[in-house]
């Protein structure tokens, strides 16, 4: 990490601030050089956020999440918005017109789903993803295409429909790494945007400038 990192650095020397942020354990000794380059943020609690975060355990809630949120209070304000992000796992998350965030939901990811009908039986393969060809699948690698993509597109159509009900006007945001391969599957209308996790990053960098 540090030898990339320094490349970075050396290719644009007019970096002067940067935003540090990691949903696993981070070995503090590969942060310390960092201020030696810029002005470092360290994304925790304790980081100041510009929406009100009514969530029921502020101290679990994770810095994606956090991230996402305020990448939804800058491209969306004064909006009622769900930010799905199709990664490792599926994040719901709704941030109200009037700035409050309040939680969401978390479930298994496109791979992981994979890797579960695998893992958690005798016989079946491992496979990677693929868009079904049809709802009923022919063999049993079509079978699990079918209920593995169908049934996370119908998951995630579903909780559209949900907070759609409980939510007037709702914008929707797909991201993650998944989301151009499920944008494809799902009926609800949404935005998709690879890069708003990065969005919401630079957004808490400049809202936290000293």
């Amino acid at each position: 990490f540090i030898a990339e990192a320094q490349k970075i650095f050396g290719k644009f020397p007019g970096i002067h601030r940067a935003i540090l942020s990691s949903v696993t354990h981070w070995d503090i000794e590969d942060s310390i050089w960092l201020p030696h380059y810029c002005e470092l943020l360290k994304l925790n609690k304790r980081t100041k956020l510009p929406f009100r975060n009514k969530y029921g355990t502020p101290d679990t809630l994770g810095k994606d999440r956090m991230a996402l949120a305020a990448a939804a209070f800058s491209a969306f304000p004064e909006t009622n918005a769900l930010v799905i992000d199709a990664g490792t796992c599926i994040t719901y998350d709704i941030l109200t017109r009037e700035g409050e965030y309040l939680g969401g939901a978390i479930s298994p990811g496109l791979q992981m789903r994979y890797k579960a009908l695998n893992a958690q039986t005798a016989n079946l393969p491992l496979l990677s993803p693929k868009t079904p060809e049809d709802i009923i699948g022919d063999s049993t690698e079509n079978s699990i295409h079918s209920g593995v993509v169908n049934g996370m597109a119908c998951e995630i159509d579903g909780v559209i429909d949900q907070y759609k009900t409980r939510f007037q006007d709702l914008t929707v945001i797909l991201t993650g790494g998944d989301a151009h391969f499920l944008s494809k599957q799902l009926k609800n209308t949404i935005f998709a945007h690879s890069n708003f996790l990065l969005q919401g990053l630079n957004f808490l960098l400049d809202y936290n400038k000293s």
